[in-house]
């Protein structure tokens, strides 16, 4: 297929460029390249995927020296006009949105950068993918859209109504927009909401990188409503392997109730999976798992609970393993030994982090 795939400078978006070309997809990449954290880190991605920094010039195409079938190009999604040149001229089959301006606290500070990117910038994807007749639209949604709901495993029949940051707002209405495009113009929509993804090449405002960084500066970690918080963490070639099932899979109209209606189906092509590990980690177990992936132990500064987060994430997965033939198979000790092997080699090869 010749597929879009926003956001490859990213941590998800990075890793799923390089399994779709191994698989022949041709694949177009696309990045704003953000300053919400380490610049060279993105570019050391690029770089990854054959996509050299000084060759990067906002609007033009470059392919890759590396990696035969994928080209990058430099836009912003709130650019409309070169966003939709860029629909207008590769007839998609398939768009993987992955762009969005992340995390949960800087949300707090800064709340103009969700509504440009997430909502401003989705709304141009979704209006590229009904111009252009895009066959399958598949976005990343998210954990934190169940908000306040304490009812365990989250499951995507239940309500996600009742978000806690503005992070989630703006991935529920996501969800509620692609919903309403699928709906009006018959678009195939998948929704992913994804687990807490770790693993090599991730994100730097992370948890789990800000530990393993501290933890080397022998500087203290925060440990946040004292360490007893529950997460599904989701290791990345688990997720990559989610996605890819998801792609392949163009959703229809299917047993919807309209008497008793559920979010996860509909009458139009529309559905929304979870795509997490299904077994929750203690975080204080998380981080002794990660003292001895990394061979350090963390001084550790014990914390209430911060505004915007919730105290357990755990996905019913019920249904993306019966639709999707999907299922986790990293186990927490094996992924963070992944990470803290590729974190070590990039901390001596660079004094970025």
């Amino acid at each position: 297929m010749k597929i879009l795939v926003t956001g490859t400078a990213g941590f998800i978006g990075f890793h799923l460029v390089k399994k779709l070309i191994s698989l022949g997809h041709s694949v177009t990449g696309i990045d704003s390249i953000n300053d919400y954290y380490d610049l060279n880190l993105k570019y050391a991605r690029l770089s990854q995927s054959g996509i050299k920094r000084e060759e990067i010039h906002y609007g033009e195409k470059i392919r890759s020296a590396s990696l035969p079938g994928y080209c990058f190009i430099k836009i912003d999604l709130t650019d409309r006009e070169k966003l939709f040149s860029l629909f207008s001229e590769e007839k998609f089959d398939c768009v993987c949105n992955l762009a969005a301006q992340a995390g949960v606290r800087y949300s707090l500070e800064n709340p103009y950068a969700y509504i440009d990117s997430n909502i401003n910038g989705f709304i141009n994807i979704l209006e590229a993918c009904r111009q252009f007749s895009v066959k399958h639209l598949v976005f990343a949604s998210s954990s934190s859209v169940y908000g306040l709901n304490e009812k365990i495993p989250f499951s995507v029949n239940d309500t996600a109504d009742h978000p806690v940051s503005l992070y989630a707002a703006t991935k529920r209405s996501n969800e509620l927009l692609a919903h309403t495009y699928s709906h009006l113009f018959n678009i195939p929509v998948t929704g992913l909401r994804f687990f807490t993804v770790y693993g090599p090449w991730g994100r730097p405002d992370m948890a789990y990188f800000k530990f393993a960084r501290a933890i080397f500066d022998n500087k203290p970690i925060d440990v946040y409503n004292n360490g007893n918080m529950l997460r599904d963490f989701t290791y990345i070639d688990d997720t990559v392997e989610g996605i890819l099932s998801a792609v392949k899979k163009i959703p229809s109209a299917c047993g919807f109730n309209a008497g008793e209606p559920v979010p996860s189906r509909s009458s139009a092509p529309f559905v929304l999976y979870n795509l997490g590990n299904n077994r929750p980690v203690k975080l204080t177990d998380f981080i002794a798992s990660l003292e001895n992936s990394l061979g350090r132990k963390a001084e550790k500064v014990y914390m209430g609970m911060q505004p915007g987060d919730v105290q357990v994430t755990m996905a019913d997965i019920e249904s993306t393993t019966k639709d999707l033939g999907w299922e986790p198979k990293t186990c927490i000790n094996e992924g963070l030994k992944l990470f803290a092997d590729w974190f070590l080699e990039y901390r001596k090869n660079n004094d970025l982090i």
